[in-house]
């Protein structure tokens, strides 16, 4: 009896030693992180000290305003170290581990601190203090009563890659300067530290060149669409009211670039050239090499996509023939360099319709004067030469990885999206590769089941976005400069929606890009994903609970009958049908092995649980679309 007591007070011991060491829900996960006993408590009387830097002050106001709307306490910030409290330090002697932007954070009974070579380092300890309070720090609210306490634990972090980016489209639908700075918080979070903003494209031209006018008061402007695709059945009629757009003024911009330096972000402008210029092209018409009236995207299609490869209904390209063409880019590169301070543009160079300057005499001309034999090298003449202009203005081009296609100078830089593939290509020929490949970062596309989703082409489930690696096999990793994620806005009409596509998907590509390969691990991921729900819903941010949803998949067999699969993107969940047009719970079959669905069959339903609860949506296939679904496997 005496050893059954103390082996059941051991296990006691043992199980509190393990609940007090839990490894804390970080994400992106850090580099190293040891979890100790104890707990460091947050009240009103602690402060914040701080090293006697203006930006080590800044990250302690920055941090002092987080902990200040939810807890309600004031923390005074002086530059005295005291006995008890938060400490943020810039280091004397560079720790060379750390570089730029890693930290070291020590949480003990007495104090919490984080030590960093450059402030970055500081903002981005912060951004995990925050992660290891209560989930209640979240909220915009004060929460009365709570015990704030922070685990004890050490950490040394640093990112993998200097390049950790989030592309938002504000071309296709025009997000607000505020909803640009909400973007902004949302992503540091995560120690994101790259905003791309895709500045112009068919559908809208969303920034001032005050020396050319009508880039905006043309350009930004459209006839108002909804609905899929913002598509119409008919062509617009001219008299509509052109009130859907807007742009970025100068100050805009100015503001927001301040806003980013406060949260360590860098912003990438793109001008996306040849192509996808219709908006610019309406505004300057003789900018094509198509002559005649050009308009800003008006709700019915202009591209013809087909298998291996697309055409322009209208031309909505930037002519390489025409001299006006680099008058205007020039115009446009000097105001975008002088308002943005990092040593990247990027000129776009994606999916460029050729079969107008297939037709065109001045294209005709241009290629013979040059030797040009195809219309990649033509694209490739434009790309060299608009490389020259950025160049001319102290920065740096980067492009979509066609621009490889026509042949490059060795100083370009190359954004890979189609795959790996071209990211791939242009590390072997010693260009700098930024990896942003559809396979895994595209957070606009269907992340779930498409029939609880919205209508985009694609699909693309959070596990899959986790197996992202930005340095590829065959490829010289000191080649890559990073990753990121990639939100168009074709079919994204709000910020909400938006958050909705990004998380939590932007979280896999956070990880990916942050932290050591070798510490990536789904399960572990996905625990931690879990509890950053818990925090948004206190927030008030959106995100997809997609994950929970079954992978519904259909067959034929041998005798051609539909066969019914169903898996699961997670542990632990349990999927239960109907098929008698009723509405399944955990009552109903279980799924456990392939279905084989009779004749008499017209709607499956399924619904997800887990430990007993629902957990995901309800699912409701009509045959005809479980046919669909045999016929492409």
């Amino acid at each position: 009896m005496k050893k059954t007591i103390l082996a059941a007070l051991a296990a006691f011991s043992l199980s509190v030693s393990i609940a007090q060491t839990k490894s804390p829900a970080i994400i992106p996960i850090p580099a190293s992180l040891i979890s100790q006993s104890g707990k460091f408590v947050l009240n009103n009387q602690v402060g914040i000290s701080v090293s006697n830097q203006d930006a080590a002050k800044q990250v302690a106001q920055q941090l002092a305003q987080h902990l200040s709307q939810s807890t309600g306490f004031k923390l005074a910030i002086n530059p005295s170290l005291q006995e008890t409290g938060i400490r943020l330090q810039l280091l004397t002697k560079p720790n060379t581990n750390l570089g730029t932007e890693g930290y070291q954070l020590k949480v003990t009974e007495k104090n919490v601190t984080i030590s960093a070579n450059q402030a970055a380092g500081l903002f981005y300890g912060m951004q995990t203090l925050l992660q290891l309070l209560p989930n209640e720090i979240v909220s915009n609210k004060v929460q009365p009563n709570k015990t704030w306490t922070i685990p004890c634990v050490s950490i040394d972090d640093q990112p993998r890659f200097g390049w950790r980016g989030l592309m938002l489209d504000v071309s296709r639908h025009f997000f607000t300067k505020a909803e640009v700075k909400k973007f902004m918080d949302d992503m540091v979070r995560f120690k994101f530290n790259l905003l791309h903003l895709h500045l112009t494209d068919d559908e809208g031209w969303r920034i001032e060149i005050k020396s050319l006018p009508k880039l905006t008061s043309v350009g930004a402007w459209r006839i108002e669409r909804n609905g899929k695709w913002s598509n119409s059945p008919k062509a617009a009629d001219d008299s509509e009211p052109k009130t859907y757009g807007g742009f970025y003024t100068h100050e805009d911009i100015k503001e927001l670039v301040q806003y980013a330096n406060e949260r360590y972000v860098t912003i990438l402008p793109e001008i996306d050239v040849p192509g996808h210029s219709l908006a610019a092209v309406a505004a300057y018409p003789q900018l094509s090499a198509t002559p005649g009236e050009h308009k800003v995207y008006q709700g019915i299609p202009f591209m013809n996509w087909f298998a291996g490869g697309f055409a322009a209904i209208v031309d909505n390209s930037i002519s390489p023939a025409n001299e006006f063409s680099y008058e205007f880019i020039d115009k446009v590169m000097t105001e975008v360099a002088q308002l943005f301070p990092f040593e990247y543009i990027h000129m776009g160079g994606d999916e460029c319709a050729k079969n107008f300057w297939e037709k065109s005499p001045e294209i005709k001309a241009l290629m013979a004067k040059e030797g040009l034999k195809t219309m990649n090298e033509v694209e490739g003449y434009f790309v060299k030469r608009v490389e020259k202009i950025i160049q001319s203005k102290g920065k740096k081009m980067i492009g979509w990885d066609e621009i490889l296609e026509g042949g490059v100078s060795p100083t370009a830089n190359v954004m890979s999206w189609r795959g790996v593939k071209g990211g791939i290509e242009a590390a072997k020929s010693k260009h700098n590769v930024v990896m942003s490949p559809t396979t895994f970062t595209y957070v606009d596309y269907v992340q779930g089941e498409p029939s609880l989703e919205g209508p985009v082409y694609a699909s693309l489930r959070l596990n899959k976005s986790y197996q992202f690696d930005p340095v590829q096999e065959g490829m010289d990793p000191k080649y890559v400069l990073g990753g990121q994620a990639n939100m168009w806005s074709e079919q994204i009409a709000n910020y909400r929606y938006q958050q909705y596509m990004m998380w939590p998907r932007a979280l896999a590509i956070a990880e990916s890009v942050w932290s050591p390969k070798e510490k990536k691990e789904w399960n572990g991921f996905f625990k931690r994903v879990e509890n950053q729900f818990d925090r948004w819903d206190l927030s008030g941010d959106r995100y997809a609970k997609s994950v929970y949803d079954a992978i519904v998949t259909a067959s034929k067999d041998e005798k051609g009958n539909l066969v019914l699969h169903i898996d699961s993107e997670i542990e632990g969940v349990e999927h239960f049908y109907s098929i008698d047009e009723s509405a399944p719970d955990n009552y109903y079959p279980k799924y456990s092995k392939a279905v084989t669905l009779t004749d008499d069959v017209q709607t499956v339903r399924i619904i997800s649980y887990r430990n007993g609860k629902q957990i995901g949506r309800q699912i409701n296939l009509p045959v005809t679309e479980l046919k669909k679904r045999a016929e492409k496997k």
